[in-house]
């Protein structure tokens, strides 16, 4: 869908920054208390764990095609050897 990784981890910073403006816009603006100020608050800050979760998994997809030759050459290699494949290389 062309959706970058880094565009939802912007997005994850944007509904931190989002969630406090919010806050401090209810609590001031509106009479309904600081209870109100504070669910307006905790429901726009709950979106950044789910955009930092897509960019992570978008990441990983980005990446994957790139780590795929390095991994079984180096499996390949170790394997054939007899020997046990070790991360120190990688």
């Amino acid at each position: 869908m062309g959706v970058k990784s880094n565009a939802m981890y912007i997005a994850g910073i944007a509904s931190v920054g989002l969630s406090f403006a919010a806050w401090l816009a209810s609590s001031s603006a509106e009479k309904a208390g600081i209870d109100r100020a504070d669910r307006w608050g905790i429901f726009i800050g709950e979106w950044a764990p789910t955009f930092f979760g897509i960019g992570i998994a978008l990441r990983m997809e980005e990446t994957r095609d790139e780590m795929r030759p390095t991994e079984q050459e180096m499996l390949h290699g170790t394997y054939a050897e007899g020997r046990m494949p070790s991360r120190a290389g990688v």
